[in-house]
């Protein structure tokens, strides 16, 4: 719709702040309607006393209301009644007389009859846009300050995880026990990072993260937090994997331990070095493997009994899973860790094109 016409209609009727001027304008209208009538008087055909009277009734009820409009037909049907049926400048009534009149009151009662409603209509609906614009504003500030309170919270759960890795680092200064000291740093180790992921992977829909993308941020920030800034890495995955959060944790959680173990071990007598993170799919399977050209597993490594703290994390991480994960000498140089896990425990992962085209075929 044409918005100035649009606008002249969300303003009828006009005047409607001020009643003394629109039931003048009604008067006006019914005076200026009798003196055209009676102007056009000789061209019109006898027995069409009303001529100009309708539009001076409509055009009022319209711009001005009911109340005016019902004026102006009250003041034109005297002018028509007075001048235009005969007998002539009286008010005399006859059955013709009383027919033209009746005629005349059916014909405004209903115009003005079908103007009111038509503007009682437009009222309500214009009532209606702006509660539903009302209504949309609230929801907006409403989902606002929801995903603020949740954004807040996530921070907040982050930051104390944090907070509890640091206390857990502190507190092994008082410790004596070589072991026991490893064991704190490794658990303070894993929380901080959890809690640095975790802002990365919750949103307030709750929906699933892209695998390539949060895999190459990850390693990123584990290599440079490795404190070696010779360590390079690269990253090859398959575009468009998605994995619920609650299953991507515990798989950066091992591709953690995985980076950890190839700066730590692999490269412990040098600065340079090389990081692969692969991430693979089949039908079946998701294989995720962490490759280094480092020193590789010493020669009395048995992956079937892991020694290290962390090492038997990710691997209690994997059965969570539904997996297996393996560490063992890469080819030609260096260790792999290998994580296998079945799609179905995966969270249903599966590439991004097909989950959009099945949503658009459900709605």
């Amino acid at each position: 719709m044409d918005p100035d016409r649009q606008l002249l209609r969300e303003r009828l009727p006009v005047l409607g702040g001020r009643p003394i001027a629109a039931y003048a304008l009604a008067v006006v209208f019914s005076i200026v309607a009798g003196i055209l009538r009676g102007a056009l008087d000789p061209v019109f055909p006898p027995g069409f006393p009303y001529l100009t009277f309708f539009p001076a009734v409509i055009i009022s009820s319209f711009l001005l209301g009911r109340g005016p409009g019902t004026l102006a037909a009250f003041l034109c049907g005297l002018m028509a009644w007075y001048f235009f049926i005969p007998p002539f400048h009286s008010f005399a009534i006859d059955p013709s007389t009383s027919t033209a009149l009746l005629f005349y009151v059916g014909v405004v009662a209903v115009d003005v009859a079908l103007v009111h409603w038509m503007q009682s209509a437009n009222q309500r609906l214009l009532e209606e846009r702006e509660r539903s614009r009302m209504l949309a504003r609230e929801s907006s500030l409403l989902a606002e300050r929801s995903e603020l309170l949740f954004r807040e919270l996530q921070h907040r759960v982050s930051n104390n995880l944090q907070m509890v890795g640091a206390v857990l680092s502190l507190q092994k200064r008082g410790i004596e026990d070589p072991a026991a000291r490893l064991a704190l740093d490794d658990a303070a180790a894993k929380l901080q990072l959890i809690g640095r992921i975790q802002r990365q992977l919750y949103d307030l829909s709750g929906g699933q993260v892209a695998v390539d993308a949060f895999l190459h941020d990850l390693v990123d920030d584990l290599i440079a937090s490795g404190g070696k800034p010779g360590i390079t890495f690269g990253i090859e995955t398959v575009a468009g994997v998605l994995l619920d959060p609650d299953a991507l944790i515990p798989l950066a959680l091992i591709t953690a331990e995985a980076v950890a173990n190839a700066i730590e071990h692999g490269f412990a007598d040098r600065e340079r070095g090389h990081v692969t993170v692969a991430l693979r799919r089949t039908a079946a399977e998701l294989t995720l493997s962490v490759t280094d050209n480092g020193a590789g597993p010493p020669p009395d490594f048995d992956p079937a009994t892991p020694k290290s703290l962390g090492l038997k994390i990710a691997v209690t991480l994997a059965r969570q899973l539904g997996g297996t994960l393996q560490l063992r000498a890469a080819d030609p140089v260096g260790a792999e860790t290998l994580l296998t896990m079945p799609m179905t425990t995966a969270a249903a992962a599966r590439p991004a094109v097909a989950r959009a085209r099945a949503r658009t075929e459900t709605a």
